[in-house]
């Protein structure tokens, strides 16, 4: 049986002001978005064929969109960074609320911030060897 899933292909979430909240993004984490919508494309090549490239989509939809089934979804995003120390104290100095802060553990190290909205969101330094 071939392998069912192969990575994340896209997260999509709701917003009460996806235009606001795509801004809100694009200033603090440099997700940037495309053609005046909100939604971020981020390319990557395959382990198992670097020939072959492919994307994860990120994006956000109205609050009162059906397209998920359910008013209320629940989540937390991991977001990879390259130096999550700096990242954090930018992010201190704009304001941004502070879930988790910064820790070290065997995996790297790991913080969580939260969106306008309430949205929770981890971010992950990895270890050198990732």
């Amino acid at each position: 049986m071939a392998k069912r899933v192969t990575g994340i292909g896209g997260i999509f979430f709701k917003a009460n002001d996806p235009t606001k909240l795509g801004e809100w993004y694009a200033k603090h984490l440099d997700i940037q978005m495309e053609e005046n919508m909100p939604m971020s494309t981020f390319h990557w090549r395959r382990v198992e064929d670097p020939q072959q490239d492919g994307s994860t989509i990120w994006s956000l939809f109205p609050k009162d969109t059906d397209y998920f089934g359910s008013d209320d979804p629940q989540f937390m995003i991991n977001y990879r960074v390259d130096d999550l120390a700096a990242l954090m104290d930018a992010l201190e100095k704009e304001g941004v609320e502070i879930l988790r802060p910064m820790s070290d553990t065997p995996y790297g190290l790991f913080a969580a911030i939260r969106d306008p909205e309430g949205n929770g969101i981890e971010l992950w330094q990895p270890p050198d060897n990732h």
